[in-house]
């Protein structure tokens, strides 16, 4: 029951702003998102660590005729992408107080139906759910970036549409290859795992690269990322903290839930190309977000970068490599998700988001800078943030499958602190420019968002166990799993 809430919760929600269009739509959809938040704890305090199994599963009967169920539930791996999304979902809502948007019921309850969608994804067992709720995450998403979105929003927009469905077409294209090749003639999850795995090598291979396009293309991952910049640029802050903090990790969580289980065989052949790519993004990432001159677009690349390494590091499919990308999706979700509010408090105060024409905020907000300054060491992984945690396992994981690939991949700390280090020279540090003068620092209702995200930034860096011992079973059933089936070809 606790699962089948969790889904369905933010859908009603979101149907009642829809239907009712009440006025304090912002309020009621913020305190939706809470008792969302306050149920998913439960789950965490009742979720047994030492289980591998799914727990709080729900299995109804749903198309009998084609073996579709409505199957759900919620594992180590899952349960940590649920609470991300349910504690984030809150803070995106609170930081809208200040803006006000038209039809604001519409843009609410969208926001409800992504979240609906995302634990949807999180927590399915079936196939086809998996899918249905993949593409249900698109379609609010994209009426927030296009009717609330800035400049050029239209073009923008259909090209992040045309990419994502794209990448959605191969992967329903794979699914249906793999359901086909079934003996129950089923969208289990598990059937499915059993079909992958029967598959010869070319044929693995084929259903890899079907899957790992439409995931990279979510996160994104290199050469399939050039939707991301200009969307998360033109869309309205909080779209762009939805695909940033929550939506990509989709992508991650489609890797670990279905492609590597799915086909081990071709995860183990294909998986090296895989990582060149990804390496590759972490470095053209970071140059390129060096040179930016726009401080959302800087942080856009800056979030490619990151992603590729998560991505690299998953794929080397040791214990340290998937605890690592674990860790560090829920530290790159929380600090992403500061970095872009507190670009959009600079830009609105400021009216301009050019770093060349900021300078010396410091001077007139204090606690603004103290602040970014904070979630900037969590960006460059100082130690104890929670950056450090995820990139050191991340990194350390790429050493060790390969020297090479893992100095490159290392140079993300080095880029990465001078793209950071940079925009907060021009934009913090100096005189203070004529532009910035009328700049007030946080208020109050800002402060109740950005302090616990500070908070949890110190927290996770000194201390992650609570976090990794919530995956750290289900990680090790799945590399065991893995390390079976590539045993078995050599």
């Amino acid at each position: 029951m606790l699962t089948a809430f969790l889904i369905f919760w933010p859908l009603l929600a979101a149907v009642v702003l829809f239907l009712l269009r009440p006025q304090n739509a912002k309020a009621i959809a913020l305190g939706a998102s809470i008792i969302e938040l306050i149920v998913s704890l439960i789950v965490v305090i009742q979720f047994d660590k030492q289980v591998v199994e799914t727990q709080f599963a729900i299995n109804l009967p749903w198309i009998a005729s084609m073996g579709i169920t409505f199957s759900a539930g919620i594992d180590g791996i899952s349960l940590l992408l649920v609470l991300l999304t349910t504690v984030l979902v809150p803070f995106i809502i609170l930081a809208s107080f200040g803006h006000t948007y038209e039809k604001s019921h519409t843009f609410y309850g969208l926001i409800l139906m992504m979240q609906m969608a995302l634990v949807g994804v999180f927590t399915a067992l079936d196939g086809f759910l998996f899918y249905l709720f993949w593409e249900m995450a698109l379609i609010p998403i994209y009426f927030i970036c296009l009717i609330w979105g800035g400049e050029n929003r239209g073009p923008i927009t259909f090209k992040f549409f045309v990419y994502t469905l794209g990448g959605s077409l191969l992967m329903l294209v794979a699914l249906v290859f793999l359901y086909l090749h079934t003996t129950d003639h089923s969208f289990a999850i598990q059937s499915l795992y059993q079909a992958g795995r029967s598959l010869s090598p070319t044929e693995q291979g084929y259903v890899f690269w079907a899957f790992f396009v439409a995931f990279a293309i979510k996160m994104p991952v290199f050469p399939f990322h050039t939707w991301q910049p200009d969307t998360y640029t033109t869309s309205p802050a909080q779209g762009t903290m939805l695909l940033s903090a929550i939506m990509l990790k989709m992508g991650i969580y489609g890797l670990l839930r279905w492609l590597v289980p799915m086909v081990p065989v071709g995860v183990h052949n294909w998986s090296y190309t895989a990582i060149i790519l990804s390496v590759i993004g972490i470095v053209y990432a970071s140059c390129i977000a060096i040179v930016q001159k726009d401080f959302k677009r800087l942080i856009a690349y800056s979030s490619i970068a990151h992603v590729g390494l998560i991505s690299a590091g998953l794929l080397t499919l040791t214990k340290i490599g998937v605890q690592g990308a674990m860790i560090q999706m829920m530290s790159h979700g929380i600090i992403v998700f500061a970095l872009f509010y507190l670009v959009e408090i600079i830009t609105v105060r400021s009216k301009t988001r050019e770093l060349e024409k900021l300078g010396g905020i410091r001077g007139v907000a204090p606690v603004l800078s103290t602040v970014f300054l904070v979630v900037m060491l969590g960006s460059v992984a100082l130690p104890f943030t929670s950056g450090f945690v995820g990139e050191f396992l991340l990194i350390n994981s790429l050493v060790q499958y390969q020297f090479i690939l893992g100095a490159v991949a290392a140079l993300t700390t080095i880029l990465g602190a001078v793209y950071m280090f940079r925009a907060f020279q021009k934009s913090m540090l100096g005189d203070t420019v004529s532009i910035v003068k009328s700049i007030t620092d946080l208020t109050s209702q800002e402060k109740l968002v950005l302090y616990p995200i500070v908070v949890l930034v110190v927290l996770i860096g000194i201390y992650p166990a609570p976090l990794l011992s919530i995956s750290e079973s289900a990680v090790n059933n799945l590399l065991v799993i893995v390390s079976d089936f590539s045993a078995s070809i050599k």
